[in-house]
């Protein structure tokens, strides 16, 4: 049995576009061809496809994917048992750091030292303070958590109108981005990753490569966030994890 690359990206998740890509990097060929020379995936490709998928979510990039799968000498399970071990300790790590990522972009909203007519100018519907209690009940003890606090306590209403300038055209660039077609872990992609995270450094806290992945994973998790970016445009939620990642893996 085969299938049409519009049902295996509804299998997997991915976009069509993503199929292309990786057929025409041969990471990905199908296994046939229609006779009006449509791509034709079989159970084989689809194995692949998913070797792939998990590899992605881990963070390695194309390339080494590839070499990894066409490495002659490893078999299909050497590969999920690899998988399970690294997941296995991307599970542990975040839950070791879970206080500084998931603080990462609620911590920014507080401590703001302006009035609520000023809030209200600045934030427009959003409450910065919507979610102090339940920052400072699980991160309150977090070094991150004190560090934003600190900077945020200095800002002024100009402070963070500059702030939400330089994030609004950020975001308007990564939809472009997006739109373009470009992948998620093409060089632009990356580059407009590392800005959002440089852009964590300068006003906020020290956000390190792991803080930074954790905080893609949340992107995607927690519905909250998920909503402000697919409010932008849908599927950028999932896109920009995906550059973070690929960012994280080529620096780490």
């Amino acid at each position: 049995m085969s299938y049409s690359v519009g049902q295996v990206a509804d299998f997997a998740g991915v976009t069509v576009r993503t199929l292309h890509h990786y057929d025409e990097i041969g990471l990905l060929r199908p296994g046939a061809r229609s006779g009006a020379g449509h791509r034709r995936y079989d159970d084989a490709d689809l194995d692949r496809l998913q070797q792939i998928l998990f590899y992605r979510e881990l963070g390695f990039p194309l390339d080494e994917v590839a070499a990894l799968l066409d490495d002659p000498d490893a078999d299909p399970q050497e590969h999920l048992r690899r998988q399970h071990e690294l997941l296995t300790a991307r599970i542990e790590s975040l839950q070791k750091m879970a206080a500084a990522v998931e603080h990462a972009m609620e911590a920014r909203k507080m401590g703001i030292n302006l009035t609520p007519e000023e809030k209200f100018e600045v934030f427009g519907d959003h409450d910065p303070d919507q979610y102090a209690e339940e920052v400072e009940r699980r991160w309150g003890d977090t070094e991150a958590y004190r560090e934003s606090q600190r900077r945020a306590a200095s800002y002024t209403k100009e402070d963070w109108l500059r702030i939400k300038a330089e994030g609004d055209d950020w975001t308007r660039r990564i939809a472009a981005l997006m739109e373009s077609g470009a992948e998620p872990e093409s060089e632009s992609a990356m580059e407009l990753a590392e800005e959002h995270r440089q852009q964590i450094c300068r006003h906020h806290y020290a956000c390190t490569y792991e803080i930074h992945t954790g905080l893609a994973e949340m992107f995607t998790t927690d519905p909250r966030f998920t909503a402000t970016f697919e409010a932008v445009r849908p599927g950028l939620a999932a896109y920009l994890r995906e550059a973070i990642l690929a960012n994280a893996a080529r620096q780490m």
